[in-house]
């Protein structure tokens, strides 16, 4: 087995505890307040970064986009374990109405007023768009203290920031009241807005901050888990198509429902990897050689080698060609989903709709059986990883798993000015905040220009 990969193993390997209260079911021992998470020896920081118009943008440029986001997973430090996550939020209506909507102000235009918060408000209530993305990159590493740690996260976050500024993306590091909001978020779906974590008043006081963020209860069931009042279930992608489409992750994530999609990535080292692949492909020349001799001795001179036999000749000396020749590193990754629903039926239903999007793609989406907790731990943005489903991939077959789709403008204290076209969002920008806030109004005859500049 591959060094690195046998000591991630080795390092990542956990005793297990009987939970004894849903506080138990948060792995996180010890935090600090830059957003710093131990567990164990384990210590894991995350980035929040935007996303980039990739869906609409044109062939060449996303090429582009593409080879930057593999420039991208080529920097991945090899020492360490990379979690990428896609977190679909349900918009919080109460804020939706303090940001968007436009205040009584008991004068004539109030009637007006009403009708164009109607008009808003049915956009926003509409399925496709009552759902907001965010993007995250977890880094974890094992390291003696928390000095150590910071140092090494000083310097893969300034390297992942300027490559995601290659890519127009802007990253920003979470501290640890912003990263407790996102599992606060999750286990209390409906309750965002109740969210209040300070954390010397925690301190002072000897209150657990788990305390604020757990879920009333958690049950875990054979093939699914109950949270609340939310049913909930962890899938992973068991068998990957040799072709694979760079919306794949796209469509999953395009689900109406409040879920989380998390790719972790483990690095090798290129000089590994490499002898790695000799040793196969000097087994696969030695079975080649053995059943050729064997059909020598049976007078058999003629034959051909076996279109499996071939096959994987072949497989491993273009791998070995991409590591040595084409930039390309080999990597282990593992994909899961979580996803949350109001009643068992509609969670089956959702299920069954994601498994169709991956068997559309000719890959398989399963279901953890047994393992529903580690799962929840490893799809959620924490740094862990608990499901042992890692499959080897080069840096262009992971990169296909895109997780850009289109940029989304929502300001605040902004103007409404449309929707999105592909996520069906709402466009809210406030031009006070830009460098040069003029602006042109352009269309054909007919479309509303005189209509947008009158509501502005």
């Amino acid at each position: 087995m591959i060094k690195t990969l046998q000591n991630t193993l080795r390092q990542d390997k956990e005793s297990f505890t009987l939970p004894k209260s849903v506080q138990d079911t948060i792995p996180i021992h010890r935090l600090w307040p830059d957003g710093v998470f131990q567990f164990g020896s384990k210590f894991s920081k995350t980035i929040r970064f935007s996303d980039i118009n990739y869906a609409i943008a044109s062939k060449e440029d996303k090429t582009a986009m593409f080879l930057n986001y593999s420039e991208l997973l080529n920097a991945l430090d090899t020492g360490s374990t990379t979690k990428f996550t896609i977190n679909n939020k349900r918009l919080n209506r109460q804020n939706f109405e303090k940001e968007i909507l436009l205040p009584r102000r008991d004068d004539y235009l109030d009637g007006y007023r009403a009708e164009y918060n109607a008009m808003l408000t049915d956009k926003v209530t509409d399925s496709s768009n009552s759902v907001i993305q965010e993007r995250y990159i977890t880094m974890s590493v094992h390291r003696k203290n928390i000095g150590e740690a910071r140092s090494f996260f000083d310097r893969v976050t300034a390297d992942i920031t300027t490559r995601l500024s290659h890519l127009d993306s802007h990253a920003e590091e979470l501290d640890a009241v912003e990263r407790l909001r996102i599992l606060h978020d999750f286990y209390r779906t409906g309750e965002e807005t109740e969210y209040r974590m300070d954390l010397q008043d925690c301190m002072k006081k000897g209150h657990s901050f788990k305390d604020a963020i757990c879920p009333d209860s958690l049950e875990v069931k054979k093939d699914h888990f109950v949270m609340g009042k939310k049913f909930g279930r962890v899938l992973f992608l068991k068998e990957f198509a040799s072709y694979i489409k760079d919306s794949m992750i796209n469509e999953l994530t395009a689900l109406n429902r409040s879920l989380m999609l998390s790719i972790d990535v483990i690095p090798v080292p290129t000089d590994e990897a490499v002898k790695e692949m000799q040793n196969r492909l000097l087994g696969v020349e030695t079975n080649v050689a053995n059943w050729q001799r064997r059909q020598n001795t049976n007078n058999n001179f003629s034959a051909v080698v076996p279109y499996d036999m071939e096959q994987q000749r072949k497989e491993t000396r273009e791998m070995l060609d991409d590591l040595t020749t084409r930039d390309q590193r080999m990597m282990f990754a593992v994909v899961t989903l979580v996803h949350l629903a109001d009643s068992k039926e509609e969670l089956d239903s959702d299920t069954e709709t994601l498994q169709s999007i991956a068997r559309k793609h000719l890959c398989q989406l399963s279901i953890l059986n047994w393992q529903q907790a580690d799962g929840l731990v490893t799809a959620l943005p924490l740094g862990l990883r608990r499901i042992d489903a890692l499959r080897t991939l080069t840096t262009e077959a992971l990169a296909v798993l895109m997780p850009f789709k289109a940029q989304e403008i929502r300001d605040q204290g902004g103007v409404y000015y449309g929707q999105n076209v592909i996520s069906k969002n709402l466009i809210i920008a406030n031009r006070k905040e830009l460098l040069n806030g003029n602006g042109f109004v352009l269309g054909v005859s007919g479309s509303g220009k005189s209509f947008a500049a009158k509501r502005e």
